[in-house]
Formats: C-alpha cells, sequence, structure tokens
C-alpha cells in the first residue's frame, strides 16, 4: 500500500490528529506567511522555510538535509511552485523518517522469542517517565500480556510510590524495595520474579535523575549485567522517555543518555500540549535511534506505539 492510500485507525488516529494540532497550527500559520505573494520556491522561500523548521524544533541538522533535498528538487525541475510545498515536504519528511524506522507498527506487541521480554526505561525528573510506564503497562496489559514493573528508582522515595499508585491503577504486580536499595538488586528481584510468574512484560524504572556520565553509565551498566544473570540478553530494549514541550532540551538529554548508556528505542511525551511536535522529526533523524512510542495526551489510551505514516499524515493533514 503506497504512503498516502493508508487506512488508519479512526480511533486512534483522531487521538493523534488533536494531539499535533498546536504543533501543525503554528507550523502551517507561519509557513503561508512565509510563501505569501510567491509562487515559486526560490531562495528567499528557502530561507524562511528553513527559520521556520529550526523553531519549529526539528533541529538544525535535520532542517539543513530537509532543504538541501528541497533545493535538489527544485534544481532538476527549475520551477516548483510554492502550492507544490507542502506536497513535497511531506516527502522529505517521510523520506527521512523511513531511513531510521520501519514505522509500519500499530499495536503494542512484544518481540518473538523474547518471554518475558525486558524493557529498561531512562531518563530524568519531570519528562513523565512513570506515566509513560503506566501507559505501557496497561497498553500492554489491554493487549493480553502479564505485566510486571520493577520500581528500579530508588533515589526517590516519591518515584516508587507513584510507579506504586500506577501498578495499582492497572492491576498489574510490582517489586519494590526501601528508598536507597541498590536499583541492580530491585532489578534481579523483578526479572526473578517475573519469571517465576510467567510474565510477557517486564518494565524497570531507573533513577531519573542526570548525575555525571560516568556514574550514570556505571550505574545502569551494573543493572544491566545484574538483569543478566536472570535473563542472559536483558535488557530487550532501554527505552530513553523525553519531553516532546521541552524542544531543544529533549535534543540534549537525548545527547547525554546516548553517551551514558545503549539506548534502543525513544518515547516522546507531551507532544499535546505544545507546539513543538518537529522534534520527533529532528531527534529521529539525528540519533538514528527509533521513536517507538509518543504521547500525545493525558489519558490511559494516549500513549500510541508511534507509526511514521500516521504521523506525517496527521501533521500534514
Amino acid at each position: 500500500m503506497s504512503f498516502f492510500k493508508r487506512i488508519f485507525s479512526s480511533e486512534k488516529k483522531e487521538t493523534l490528529d488533536k494531539g499535533l494540532e498546536k504543533t501543525k497550527t503554528s507550523f502551517f500559520s507561519k509557513l503561508t506567511k512565509a510563501i505569501a505573494g510567491k509562487s515559486k520556491v526560490d531562495d528567499e522561500v528557502l530561507d524562511n522555510l528553513e527559520e521556520i523548521l529550526v523553531s519549529s524544533d526539528v533541529g538544525v541538522e535535520t532542517t539543513l538535509k530537509i532543504i538541501k533535498r528541497i533545493e535538489e528538487r527544485v534544481s532538476n525541475n527549475k520551477y516548483l511552485g510554492t502550492d507544490e510545498l507542502n506536497q513535497i515536504l511531506r516527502e522529505e519528511i517521510s523520506g527521512l523518517l523511513s531511513e531510521t524506522m520501519s514505522g509500519e507498527e500499530s499495536e503494542f506487541k512484544i518481540p518473538a522469542n523474547k518471554n518475558p521480554y525486558v524493557i529498561m526505561v531512562v531518563g530524568v525528573n519531570g519528562v513523565g517517565k512513570t506515566t509513560t510506564i503506566g501507559k505501557l503497562a496497561y497498553q500492554f496489559k489491554k493487549s493480553g500480556y502479564k505485566v510486571v514493573l520493577g520500581a528500579g528508582d530508588t533515589f526517590r522515595a516519591a518515584a516508587i510510590d507513584q510507579l506504586q499508585i500506577w501498578a495499582d491503577r492497572v492491576g498489574v504486580p510490582i517489586v519494590k524495595q526501601q528508598m536507597g536499595s541498590d536499583p541492580a538488586s530491585v532489578a534481579f528481584d523483578t526479572l526473578q520474579s517475573a519469571v517465576s510468574q510467567n510474565a510477557d512484560v517486564v518494565i524497570i524504572d531507573t533513577a531519573g535523575r542526570l548525575h555525571n556520565k560516568v556514574g550514570l553509565m556505571s550505574e545502569l551498566s551494573k543493572v544491566k549485567r545484574v538483569m543478566q544473570k536472570v535473563i542472559d540478553d536483558a535488557p530487550h530494549d532501554v527505552l530513553l522517555v523525553l519531553d516532546g514541550s521541552t524542544g531543544q532540551n529533549a535534543f540534549e538529554q537525548a545527547k547525554q543518555f546516548t553517551a551514558a548508556t545503549e539506548v534502543s528505542c525513544l518515547a516522546v511525551t507531551k507532544l499535546d500540549g505544545t507546539a513543538k511536535g518537529g522534534v520527533v522529526i529532528g531527534i529521529s533523524d539525528q540519533f538514528q535511534i527509533p521513536v517507538k512510542y509518543i504521547g500525545v495526551g493525558e489519558g490511559l489510551e494516549d500513549l500510541q506505539v508511534f507509526n511514521k505514516y500516521e504521523f506525517v499524515d496527521s501533521f500534514f493533514k
């Protein structure tokens, strides 16, 4: 099925459309002003477009890639009308996302031969990490999987309490220890419990602080090593949670965490409350790490599996 003829699930797509409304409105109002009175894509239009993409938190490097691709199309076609710019942008952004991820999935599924499927969640405090874990647990449980949570952020008592609230709300078991306990010990106990319960999915929280990279790397590496005493290839995913509403700050957090540990996928939260949804495009391109989940609302259903086709369709709808 071609990119532009895909059929999307209506309820999920409506939520995504609504979640990206602020980003879309901001972007296209700027774009309309930039091409006002222009019939042809010329240097001035491209300069304006570059400024719009950067101000939409797509990021400088990714913006320059997009502009370069459009410049090549202009030089090949000699004449490109401004009325075609929307379609061209849609094609180039979808092309960039295609280089980073397959983007076909829309359902919460676990990988084959990973039972239990172990996710270690990292990210600073305040990005929606605990909420994302709770919503992930809900979605996996809804999909028929048995889920166990591990309260590995033992640095803050509130983190353990918050995760307990989510475990109770979703109705899944949680393994926890006292504040100040060794996070690796919590991870070990969680995996042992999950194996004994024949669980399908294990989601383990980690401390949400960016202390020096050496300390962070050492702590996360230890958690991984101890996990592997129970399940030799755990964790199967290291999920970095980023707050999409912080724009360029999310890029900086991605840099810090990818330097400290092997992040395998991303969750970008709080996209509904901001006009900075372009950050999804920039982060996925610059870090070459797939965005796996996006948060587009406060409800349990509003954490979605990221599907690049649905995202671009909502952005340019």
